[in-house]
């Protein structure tokens, strides 16, 4: 008998609706996700892209689901009573899962189902929080360590995603016991190149912006929100003495402005419009390096994009991927994110040769980083509580 697992999410998004769907294929498990914002399933307006979203690959196929009514008066994903779900706890009841795994418990009704269901079925918990900007001096700090103490004790066990979550749930009093580790993945087979055409598509791009083959690029590709901390990301590049490299920065959002007026007239630094995800893995072919100098980042999805990419990377501290994915000096380096100086010494440390050759590095090292990786350690998991 397969074990039946209800998922609780917000919406269906392009790093989770892969995995659901691996679930579903995978004969161990029968999945049914319960999507607590449908009104997002057709587009939702990104207050941090300043744009609506409407990602152009398929994202509701290969896996049960239901749509459950959200009466919220403001639905949304970014905040507490964005999802008022009334029904959804009588609905995943009547479907009788012996496990139900929920994505987050800053959402109203993901919290009540934890509340509520807690006492008959098997609570499994999925989130990427770290604890990399904490400060235990805070009183709002103390108040949250009581407050998420107190949730985590409903939950059974915790799928972390990497070394920093892990060390977040044993902060708020789970046991080592209680932790199923569930890599951070993407769709690693989405980004490479058996063909080579995103390469071919990404060189005739990048001579269309004017930039020569022999030239070093950094990429960063994202929201420009304050947390991506690009505003040093540009002063740094600005400061690299070195001719012939070039910064990209590819999407929008409230800082683009600010942004543009801080790279000036230099023809070095590039900006591309928000590019949707079936173009994604050109985008990446784009740059040598990916950066992401993020100031507040739980992990970094992007990182794992651009090593499936094969590119060399160089990440912020802050970033909760950055001890797990970046192998210092094999297929990049990890920075200071509050230190500009050692940002630009690090930029300086890249050669084209040599991202080309950390960018095979993280291809190897990504490949550990999947889907599949993830459902045998919750397979072998749950196998062991059933003997």
């Amino acid at each position: 008998m397969a074990y039946k697992l209800a998922i609780i999410h917000t919406h269906p998004i392009q790093y989770n609706s892969p995995f659901f769907r691996r679930l579903s294929e995978d004969g161990f498990f029968r999945v049914k996700v319960f999507y607590t914002w449908p009104q997002a399933v057709n587009g939702f307006y990104d207050q941090k892209f300043k744009r609506k979203i409407n990602w152009d690959i398929p994202l509701l196929e290969g896996y049960d689901y239901e749509l459950v009514k959200n009466i919220s008066l403001k639905p949304s994903s970014q905040f507490f009573w964005g999802t008022i779900n009334p029904g959804i706890v009588k609905k995943i009841k009547k479907w009788r899962p012996e496990g139900v795994l929920v994505y987050g418990w800053n959402h109203f009704s993901h919290l009540l189902a934890i509340k509520q269901l807690r006492s008959h079925v098997t609570i499994f918990f999925r989130g990427d929080s770290n604890l990399l900007n904490s400060s235990m001096l805070n009183l709002k700090q103390k108040l949250k360590e009581i407050i998420l103490t107190k949730i985590y004790s409903y939950v059974d066990y915790a799928l972390y995603v990497g070394t920093e979550n892990r060390k977040y749930f044993l902060h708020y009093g789970m046991t080592p016991e209680q932790l199923i580790f569930v890599p951070h993945a993407i769709e690693n087979e989405r980004f490479c190149d058996l063909n080579g055409e995103y390469g071919k598509k990404a060189k005739a791009w990048r001579r269309q912006l004017g930039i020569s083959p022999d030239s070093l690029v950094f990429l960063y590709a994202g929201k420009f929100e304050h947390r991506k901390n690009l505003e040093v990301l540009v002063r740094a590049f600005k400061r690299l003495s070195e001719q012939g490299k070039y910064l990209i920065l590819v999407g929008n959002g409230v800082l683009e402005k600010k942004l543009k007026d801080l790279a000036g007239t230099s023809p070095n630094i590039i900006f591309v419009p928000f590019q949707n995800q079936s173009t994604m893995p050109v985008v990446y072919r784009l740059g040598d390096v990916f950066v992401l100098p993020s100031i507040v980042e739980t992990w970094g999805l992007s990182v794992n994009e651009a090593m499936a990419s094969g590119r060399a990377v160089l990440v912020s501290d802050r970033a909760g991927c950055a001890v797990d994915l970046v192998h210092e000096g094999r297929n990049g380096y990890r920075f200071n994110a509050t230190d500009i100086e050692d940002l630009v010494r690090k930029m300086s440390l890249f050669s084209k040769d040599e991202a080309v050759r950390m960018g095979q590095e993280s291809r190897k090292i990504i490949e550990n980083w999947s889907y599949e990786a993830g459902i045998k350690n919750f397979k072998d998991f749950l196998k062991k509580q059933q003997v």
